[in-house]
């Protein structure tokens, strides 16, 4: 159970995270447009290699906070601000344009795995991104990460990463070539009212767990 638990919730994560429109999909849009979708799928594989490696060394640096209950406050109340912020980033994101993409063009020439590794080398965002919500899933115990079960959830990660970016290429490739309808209602309602719904129950835990004591005298 707990197997599975790991890998629902890192697919969940890793799938939901890997929609905004970053330069990574944008790449990937425009070789699956140019070069077909064998070539996208290698340098998906180049993305989520990378990938593998910040999940991994991010999951260990979380582990070792864990057991730090100074820092936890901390981490408590910065995963509320975490929750609204990364919904304000997918809202205001959607507005930003989906063409500007002609400074891939010179990256068309080398193998698409090399340019999905080279690319997410340089994706620095992903490093606190990765870090906040591994401290969020592991403080919240919604993941277990004793011993080899912390590979599931980095397996259902990286799946998740693979499965989201794909979808969203192809959707997005289906949805220039008919009307942007889909792409109009997802990025600016769907996606940031789940992470303000994911928000409002850490605010909740927060309440519970510093506050509601205090007020009973406890």
């Amino acid at each position: 159970m707990k197997r599975i638990k790991n890998i629902s919730v890192g697919f969940l994560v890793s799938f939901i995270g890997s929609i905004p429109l970053g330069y990574l999909n944008l790449a990937g849009l425009e070789i699956y447009s140019k070069s077909g979708l064998q070539n996208l799928v290698l340098y998906l594989f180049g993305v989520v290699s990378v990938e593998t490696f910040v999940i991994y060394f991010t999951l260990l640096f979380a582990q070792r906070l864990i057991n730090n209950k100074k820092l936890m406050k901390i981490i408590d109340f910065f995963a509320v601000g975490f929750m609204f912020v990364l919904a304000y980033l997918f809202y205001s994101n959607s507005n930003h344009s989906m063409t500007s993409n002609s400074h891939i063009n010179q990256f068309l020439m080398y193998s698409p795995f090399v340019i999905g590794v080279i690319l997410n080398c340089f994706n620095f965002l992903q490093l606190p991104f990765w870090t906040s919500w591994n401290l969020y899933l592991v403080n919240g115990k919604y993941i277990t990460t004793e011993k080899k079960l912390k590979y599931y959830y980095i397996a259902g990660t990286l799946i998740g990463v693979f499965l989201g970016m794909l979808s969203l290429i192809l959707t997005l490739q289906i949805v220039f070539e008919k009307t942007n309808s889909f792409s109009k209602y997802l990025m600016p309602v769907f996606i940031p009212l789940f992470f303000v719904f994911l928000g409002s129950i850490q605010v909740f835990k927060v309440y519970k767990k510093y506050f509601k004591s205090s007020a009973l005298g406890i």
